[in-house]
């Protein structure tokens, strides 16, 4: 209701339901991104924090949609693409010091990392506390776990920075893969971060493009260790044991992919279960190695939904006859 309401040009019903979601983070922090994609496509924030002007709910979503339109400008490489960041900086600064226990002014400030490719700002090049990671934005990562701890859009912040640095050499998916498996080894069950080694290894899928589309060996390391491995844990320690209400289709999606792919049909099966009637585009649009006459990976996805419901059905144990 509150995206249609703001597709409108009407903000009161995100401004009731942000003062209703408090300080739960999980849900105040993917609410906040999502009505932002929304908004920015018009003044609406900006009209709400004219009229309600000491507003803690509008100044952060100003900050939200700032940051929004920044990171649009960075990726379609506009002229003015360093005036937006500056402008989304400030609102998130300003959003920092009016709440001090939040952690969406934090996120805003490190998703604003992945702009900033050559690492000019001194932020963005900390050293990590951990020896195989390159420099980055750790200390903004620090920040959103002093409210957070294991907040998910951030490390799929930092993953994205990452992924967009300019090095020498590009972008690292050595560091990527590292990244991933540095999270996981702090076991945090019931974080969908369980399966950032599975975002990192689409990623590489990703990178290399056509190439590793023609890669025999492709689906065989979702069979193996450690790739399985990972698969595995974050079925058990995430999708069995995390609200089921606060699993996100993306998340779905990949454990969904990697379970198939890894020959676990009866999980992937379970996974595809709760995904119901929703679906994302990735990982399957970068994965499928094929023609696609429904739209990019929607072929794939709906071979894997049927192969993995139609052998845990065939696999189900029968109850036998009444005596």
């Amino acid at each position: 209701m509150a995206l249609v309401e703001l597709e409108a040009g009407r903000w009161r019903t995100t401004r009731d339901l942000l003062l209703q979601t408090g300080s739960h983070w999980t849900l105040r922090t993917s609410r906040t991104q999502l009505l932002a994609v929304a908004a920015a496509r018009s003044d609406v924030v900006a009209v709400w924090l004219s009229e309600e002007p000491g507003s803690y709910e509008a100044q952060v979503m100003n900050a939200r949609v700032a940051v929004e339109l920044a990171l649009r400008a960075h990726r379609q490489r506009h002229a003015g693409a360093p005036e937006f960041e500056e402008r989304a900086r400030f609102a998130a600064l300003l959003a920092a010091r009016r709440g001090p226990y939040d952690p969406v002014p934090w996120l805003c400030l490190l998703a604003l990392a992945q702009v900033d490719v050559q690492q000019h700002r001194r932020e963005h090049r900390e050293q990590s506390t951990e020896p195989m990671l390159p420099s980055g934005p750790w200390g903004l990562l620090y920040e959103v776990n002093q409210r957070d701890p294991y907040n998910r859009e951030a490390y799929h912040r930092v993953l994205q920075f990452m992924l967009g640095r300019q090095t020498p050499r590009g972008a690292s998916l050595a560091a990527v893969f590292d990244f991933g498996r540095w999270v996981v080894s702090q076991r945090p069950v019931g974080s969908p971060l369980l399966l950032l080694p599975a975002y990192a290894h689409v990623e590489q899928r990703r990178h290399h493009g056509a190439q590793a589309r023609i890669d025999p060996l492709w689906r065989r390391q979702w069979a193996e260790d450690p790739s399985l491995g990972y698969t595995l844990d974050a079925f058990h320690d995430w999708f069995q044991k995390a609200d089921a209400g606060l699993r996100s289709v993306a998340d779905l999606n990949h454990l969904a992919y990697a379970l198939w792919a890894g020959h676990q049909y009866v999980e992937a099966a379970e996974v595809f279960a709760a995904m119901g009637v929703y679906a994302a585009r990735e990982p399957w649009a970068s994965v499928y190695d094929g023609a696609a006459p429904s739209g990019p990976g929607e072929t794939l996805l709906l071979r894997a939904r049927a192969e993995s419901l139609s052998f845990a059905h065939s696999h189900t144990p029968r109850a036998g006859p009444h005596p």
